[in-house]
C-alpha cells in the first residue's frame, strides 16, 4: 500500500525543454557536445558544490565572447511552463492527506530563482509538501543511491509503500534497486493529474 508519493519537479508539474535547451547551448557556444569539463561544472553546481558565482564564472571564462546575460538566458532556456491544473491536483492531494507528499529534484539556485521570478505560485506550489528537497541544498543529486537513502532515512520510510515518479529513466531505476515504487513519467504523453488511473494497481 503506497503511503507515500515523491515527486521530480521538472517535466512532472513544470514544462522543460531539455532537447531545445541542449541545442540552444551548443549553437550559443558553436560546440557539437558538451565537453567533459562543462558537464562536470554542472554536476557540480546541481549538487551545491560550488556557488552560482562561481559557476557563471567558468562559463565567462570558457566562453569570454558572451556577456553573463547570455549565459544566464542559456542556462534557463530549459525552463518553461508550469500548467496551473497540476497546481489544483498536488493542493487536492495535500488537502485530501492521504500520502506523504515528498518533492525531489535535482535543480540549482539560478533555476529556482528564475521560477520564484515568474511563478506567481511557486511558494504556494512549495507549501504543499510534506518535505522539499532540492539537490543543490541537501547536496546530494539523483541517480546516486544516496539521495534516495536520505529521503528513506530522513523520514522513516518503507521504500515498498513509497512511489518515486521521474521523467528520467537513470534516476527511475536507481529508485527502483532500492525497492521504491516508480513512474517513469512520458511528458510527451502523461500528465501527472493522471497518477491514479495510469498507477492504479498500486492504490
Amino acid at each position: 500500500m503506497i503511503k507515500t508519493l515523491i515527486f521530480d519537479f521538472g517535466d512532472v508539474f513544470i514544462n522543460l525543454d531539455k532537447v531545445g535547451a541542449m541545442q540552444n547551448a551548443l549553437n550559443l557556444f558553436q560546440l557539437k557536445e558538451f565537453s567533459p569539463e562543462m558537464i562536470a561544472c554542472n554536476k557540480a553546481y546541481e549538487q551545491g558544490q560550488i556557488s552560482s558565482e562561481a559557476f557563471i564564472t567558468f562559463y565567462k571564462n570558457e566562453f569570454p565572447n558572451l556577456s553573463e546575460p547570455e549565459i544566464l538566458d542559456a542556462w534557463n532556456y530549459i525552463l518553461k511552463d508550469f500548467p496551473t491544473h497540476r497546481l489544483a491536483f498536488l493542493k487536492q492531494l495535500a488537502s485530501d492527506k492521504k500520502y506523504q507528499l515528498i518533492l525531489l529534484s535535482n535543480t540549482n539556485a539560478l533555476h529556482i530563482k528564475w521560477i520564484q521570478e515568474r511563478v506567481a505560485f511557486y511558494d504556494d506550489f512549495k507549501s504543499q509538501f510534506d518535505q522539499f528537497y532540492l539537490s543543490h541544498e541537501i547536496q546530494l543529486r539523483k541517480p546516486n543511491h544516496s539521495i534516495y537513502q536520505f529521503v528513506l532515512d530522513q523520514n522513516n520510510l518503507n521504500p515498498k509503500t513509497c512511489l518515486f515518479i521521474d521523467d528520467t529513466e537513470e534516476n527511475i531505476h536507481a529508485a527502483s534497486q532500492l525497492g521504491i515504487h516508480t513512474w517513469h513519467i512520458n511528458p510527451e504523453t502523461d500528465d501527472i493529474v493522471n497518477l491514479f488511473n495510469v498507477k492504479k494497481d498500486l492504490f
